[in-house]
């Protein structure tokens, strides 16, 4: 009767850690809870490729809760997200929705943030997807026909490639490039080589040059100022020159001096030109005079 009731016992608590067993993996994969104080959030998503209810939601790669309701409204899929109220979401919290396993399942990633406020569970937060295989493929089929084509012409062009370097003219002349950039330079080393001292010294000589320009510029730098100054001066005067040039100019042209009213003078002018060509007149016949028979004078003289 002992042995009985033992294995009576055992069967039966057997039996009831088997059924707690089985309540807590149902309870894990129904989501199923004896605390009360759950977060609840809304979140809006442009798609959710295949999220269900019950789904995980994680938090930095960990598990703290799931999806309790999804909602089609127009375009968007509405998400009821029930968080571990342990969790401190910030006002900067980023949803996402993204792979679990390679077997299409899927979760809600959750960026708790970091700002100083608190999400505020009463509105609506935005999330996004971020893709898996099915829309990768989907996205790869839709441009296939363009990956043929590149395909096709990368071809193309290996077949040139290929073409070209076969072909022996190229293949020659490229060996004969070769060899004369090695060469040119096996020369440019020899000439280096052979010339290293020339060289040291033409940039010890253009150090000193520059060492010994510094120290002139150094010990002069009052008279090269000075003489700058001079220049300056000198230009400064010139342009007062050329300006009072030009001013006298104006006026001369305008008559507003004693020069141009005396070229401007019309009158004037005519009088002189007059003059100058009785002088000329006068000129030529006592030269036609004294080549003849004399100079004669003329005169009556009448004495009262």
């Amino acid at each position: 009767m002992k042995d009985q009731k033992k294995t009576e016992i055992k069967v039966g608590a057997t039996v009831v850690l088997g059924l707690l067993i089985f309540l807590w993996v149902l309870g894990w994969a129904k989501n199923w809870t004896v605390n009360s104080q759950r977060n609840e959030l809304w979140v809006e998503f442009s798609s959710v490729a295949g999220l269900a209810i019950n789904d995980p939601v994680t938090i930095n790669g960990v598990r703290r809760g799931y999806v309790e309701d999804i909602i089609l409204k127009a375009d968007k899929v509405q998400c009821l997200l029930n968080i571990d109220p342990a969790v401190a979401l910030k006002e900067d919290s980023k949803f996402s929705v993204m792979m679990l396993d390679l077997m299409g399942g899927k979760k809600v990633e959750v960026y708790p943030g970091i700002s100083l406020n608190g999400i505020d569970f009463k509105k609506l937060q935005q999330g996004q997807f971020l893709g898996d295989i099915a829309s990768a493929m989907a996205m790869l089929g839709s441009v296939q026909n363009d990956l043929v084509d590149v395909i096709k012409d990368v071809k193309i062009s290996l077949n040139s490639i290929n073409k070209t370097i076969a072909d022996e003219k190229f293949s020659s002349d490229l060996k004969m490039s070769v060899a004369n950039l090695t060469e040119i330079s096996t020369n440019l080393n020899l000439l280096l080589k052979n010339n290293s001292a020339n060289l040291t010294k033409l940039i010890k000589s253009s150090s000193e040059l520059t060492t010994n320009a510094n120290d002139f510029i150094v010990s002069n730098k009052d008279s090269i100022s000075q003489t700058i100054s001079a220049v300056k001066s000198t230009l400064n005067t010139s342009k007062e020159l050329l300006a009072k040039i030009n001013d006298f100019m104006d006026k001369t042209n305008n008559s507003q001096n004693n020069f141009g009213k005396f070229l401007n003078d019309k009158d004037l002018m005519n009088d002189l030109k007059t003059t100058i060509q009785q002088a000329k007149d006068l000129t030529k016949l006592l030269n036609d005079q004294l080549k003849a028979d004399g100079f004669k004078v003329d005169a009556h003289i009448k004495i009262f």
